[in-house]
């Protein structure tokens, strides 16, 4: 193997260590995991620090996942998520866990649209969130619920990573695109059904009641007081509706794509979210320089582990590429002779793993031809085999450490985001290696 995988290897090893069995911060430990990346690099080292730290530094997604914490306790202090909640409950509050169905079939639809696994958690989890929270789940199970399900998006056509799996020398002589478009909804309709069993496991394990009826409002009375709420539904949807579909269309025609493509959603809805909240819940805000110091004091601690893990996560996803995984990774899949079975856990477990630190579609462009290559001479039919890998890619959301979803959904729900590590490894992750494996050999019915 060469140095790329070992420095994957050990970076993984390096912060599950240091996190979970030395019970360090998660901050801490993938600053020491991109410590020992960069180490990798011998006297490249300052270079590798560097080329890490632009890359982080040019996200807008660390952008978010901050904006997020801080709007999330601006959307606390003024009310707005209670008003808000209360309506929810009024339609769905009799219902066993129903904030978490609701949760996972909207990222289903967000999916078909927006295939951004980031955007799909910062969509749904914005509003599903603190819903959750108040109907009995607990704030980590809320967080992993939403990381989860934020790979809908990479296995419901037409994705990024299905046009770049498609597109590729090595698939596209074998898989027509109207063969894997067919495929692929099967295959999503698969991969969203183990979703809502998660649900329904959720609601059993953690005894999750329906709302107390003392709790529930009836929908008139929960709407005269709370229907300025409903408002943050439109600060969501004015950013998506500007950018997809028809509107984006529209726009396109009117201001060129140029001015579209700049219109960057996980930017936009965090700051329509703060407006929103400023407007309608203005009364309950700070009056003084004092008083947002202390807001801000109080929002300041979880700042700390959100904003360390998510740079050092893109930085240490820029150093791997910078040492040469796509062709490191490419050279062990191709030396695999294995019969179908085997070949089909070992590409899905190099796919789950780079897809940790990159996201779905970069995972793809990685290693997704190569993936094929390997699964089709060891048998696989042509279709299934890029079925497989779009599920095996579609983890992005959910691979610790370094999905960016992960850290989107815990700064909503205000917890660690080494606490939803376990649970998105157990029911997200480990899954979906088992779903593409059982879709790679026919187990699982798939039209090809």
């Amino acid at each position: 193997m060469g140095l790329a995988v070992w420095a994957l290897i050990a970076y993984i090893a390096v912060i599950v260590v240091w996190n979970a069995v030395l019970k360090r911060s998660i901050g801490e430990a993938m600053i020491l995991g991109f410590v020992v990346l960069c180490a990798f690099g011998t006297v490249d080292f300052p270079k590798l620090v560097g080329v890490g730290l632009a890359e982080a530094g040019s996200q807008n997604i660390v952008f978010a996942g901050l904006a997020f914490t801080f709007i999330g306790s601006i959307l606390t202090r003024t009310g707005v998520i209670d008003r808000q909640i209360d309506i929810l409950n009024s339609l769905l509050g009799r219902v066993k866990g129903g904030a978490g169905y609701v949760a996972t079939v909207g990222s289903a639809a967000f999916g078909s649209v927006a295939h951004s696994g980031s955007a799909n958690a910062a969509t749904i989890g914005s509003v599903a969130i603190p819903w959750m929270n108040r109907s009995n789940w607990s704030p980590h199970i809320a967080a992993t619920v939403v990381a989860g399900n934020a790979g809908n998006g990479a296995v419901i056509p037409p994705s990024a990573s299905f046009f770049v799996l498609i597109g590729s020398a090595a698939v596209a002589p074998f898989v027509s695109v109207e063969q894997l478009f067919v495929a692929m909804f099967v295959t999503a309709g698969w991969c969203v059904s183990w979703r809502l069993l998660c649900i329904a496991y959720f609601v059993r394990r953690y005894k999750i009641p329906r709302v107390p009826a003392s709790e529930i409002l009836g929908l008139g009375s929960s709407f005269r007081r709370g229907w300025t709420s409903l408002f943050v539904f439109v600060a969501i949807a004015v950013p998506i509706v500007l950018t997809f579909g028809a509107g984006g269309d529209a726009l396109t025609s009117a201001l060129g794509a140029a001015a579209v493509e700049s219109i960057d959603i996980l930017v936009w809805i965090p700051v329509m979210l703060g407006v929103v909240a400023g407007v309608i819940g203005r009364q309950n805000l700070p009056k003084t320089w004092r008083g947002w110091s202390e807001l801000m004091d109080e929002s300041a601690p979880r700042f700390k582990d959100v904003g360390a893990t998510m740079v050092f996560a893109f930085a240490g996803g820029a150093v791997l590429s910078e040492l040469g995984l796509s062709d490191q990774l490419g050279a062990v899949l191709n030396g695999l002779g294995a019969p179908p079975i085997v070949a089909a856990l070992i590409v899905g477990v190099i796919i789950i793993l780079v897809a940790g630190p990159l996201n779905s579609t970069a995972t793809v462009a990685t290693v997704g031809g190569v993936a094929f290559a390997v699964l089709v001479t060891a048998g696989v039919h042509p279709v299934l085999a890029a079925c497989s890998i779009l599920v095996f890619s579609s983890t992005e959301g959910a691979s610790p450490p370094g999905a960016a979803a992960i850290y989107i959904s815990t700064s909503l729900a205000q917890v660690n985001p080494a606490r939803t590590f376990v649970p998105l490894i157990v029911f997200y992750v480990v899954p979906f290696l088992f779903i593409g494996t059982a879709i790679a050999l026919g187990v699982l019915p798939v039209p090809h």
